[in-house]
C-alpha cells in the first residue's frame, strides 16, 4: 500500500482575502491540508523557516519577493529524517509571486524524489498555480509531478469537494 505525506508551508498572521487584509490564526494552506487529512490517511510535515516572514502582510510579500529575486533557500527549523517510506507527497503552499515560497524549494532540494509522486496544492487569491509546477519539477528531478490543485485561499474552509475530486483523480480515494 502506498504511503502519503502532506508537506506544507502555511502562514498565519495578516493575509490577503480578495481585496482586503485580515488577520488569521491558521494559514489558508494549513486549513486545506486539514481537509486533505480528514479525507485520507497521511503523515504531515510543516515546512517552517528558521527566520519566518513577518506576520504583517505587506512586509511579508516584500520579504518573499526579495528571496525570490535572490533565488534564496531559507533555512528550515527542522527536516524529516527521511522520506523513504513515502511514495506520494502532497506538497501544499501559497502562491508567492507566481510560484512556491523559496522555503518549499529548500525542502525539495534536500531529498531524492526519484520514483515518488508529487501532488502540488497551491492556495492563492486568483493567480492559480503560477509557475510552481514547473519549478517543483526542476527542484525535484526524478519525481512525477502531477497536475496541481489551485484553491482560492479565502475559500479554503469550503474546499472539501474540490479536494475530494482531486484526490480521487490521483488515486488517493
Amino acid at each position: 500500500m502506498s504511503k502519503t505525506l502532506i508537506a506544507f508551508f502555511s502562514r498565519a498572521g495578516e493575509n490577503y482575502f480578495g481585496g482586503a487584509l485580515r488577520y488569521v490564526k491558521v494559514g489558508n494552506t494549513e486549513i486545506v491540508c486539514g481537509v486533505v487529512k480528514d479525507l485520507i490517511e497521511a503523515g504531515t510535515f510543516k515546512i517552517e523557516m528558521e527566520e519566518p516572514y513577518s506576520p504583517v502582510y505587506l512586509t511579508c510579500i516584500d520579504e518573499a519577493k526579495k528571496d525570490l529575486r535572490a533565488n534564496a533557500r531559507p533555512e528550515l527549523k527542522q527536516y524529516p529524517d527521511s522520506l523513504e517510506e513515502y511514495d506520494t507527497v502532497i506538497l501544499a503552499y501559497p502562491n508567492y509571486w507566481g510560484t512556491a515560497p523559496m522555503a518549499v524549494l529548500t525542502f525539495l532540494e534536500r531529498y531524492d524524489f526519484t520514483g515518488k509522486t508529487i501532488l502540488p496544492l497551491c492556495t492563492n487569491e486568483g493567480s492559480g498555480m503560477g509557475t510552481s509546477e514547473r519549478d517543483i519539477r526542476k527542484a525535484a528531478p526524478g519525481a512525477e509531478v502531477k497536475k496541481g490543485l489551485p484553491v482560492r485561499g479565502s475559500a479554503a474552509a469550503d474546499s472539501r469537494d474540490s479536494v475530494r475530486s482531486w484526490l480521487a483523480a490521483n488515486g488517493l480515494l
